[in-house]
Parts: C-alpha cells; structure tokens; sequence
C-alpha cells in the first residue's frame, strides 16, 4: 500500500502528473498505475508508420523500475496502453517479483 502512495506522489512532484493506482490483483502484488497525461507524449504527434512497434514511452518503465530497486522491491513494469498508439489512457503495469525482505545487517 505505502509503494502505491509513493508512486502517486513521486509522479506528482517530478513530472507534475495525477497517477491513479488500479490494483488488479486479490494478492496485492500486481497493480496498474494510470496516467492523466503523459509528459514524453507533448512533443510526438504521431509515430511514423515503419516505427509503430517503437515504445517511445518506455523510459518512464525503465525509471519505475529502477526506483523500485533502489529501495530493494523487484518488479516487471511495462506498458499496457499508450495514448500513442490509439489507446484511451496511458497504462503501466507492475508486477512486484518478490516481497520485500527485512535484512538486518550484522556488523563485523
């Protein structure tokens, strides 16, 4: 619950974005985060035809991701649905790999 809010908040400050969270998961483990709008998209109109397998907003994947291990959280991120590519909402899925472990360190 306290890494949906985080994320939430994280989107707010540095990208000035609303993200909703939708957890689609009974286990807690797998939740959606939709965006309001999407910063990156601004400056594309439209991706050209020979590119329109090009994830151009799979950077924010790839931030998600590596925020995430830095507080020791494992996660699959990627991108259900993309405003560039015709869809309603820009959509992130993740998947947590494993739960957080408490690890007390023992000094030598």
């Amino acid at each position: 619950q306290t890494s949906f809010i985080l994320l939430q908040v994280a989107f707010k400050m540095y990208l000035g974005v609303t993200a909703s969270v939708s957890c689609s998961s009974a286990a807690g483990n797998e939740f959606s985060l939709i965006l309001d709008k999407n910063p990156l998209v601004d400056f594309v109109e439209e991706l050209p035809a020979e590119r329109a397998s090009l994830c151009y907003c799979n950077l924010l994947c790839g931030v998600i991701r590596g925020a995430l291990e830095m507080v020791h959280l494992a996660a699959e991120v990627t991108f259900l649905q993309d405003r560039l590519k015709g869809d309603a909402v820009t959509e992130i899925g993740i998947t947590f790999l494993r739960k957080a472990e408490d690890r007390k360190h023992k000094r030598n």
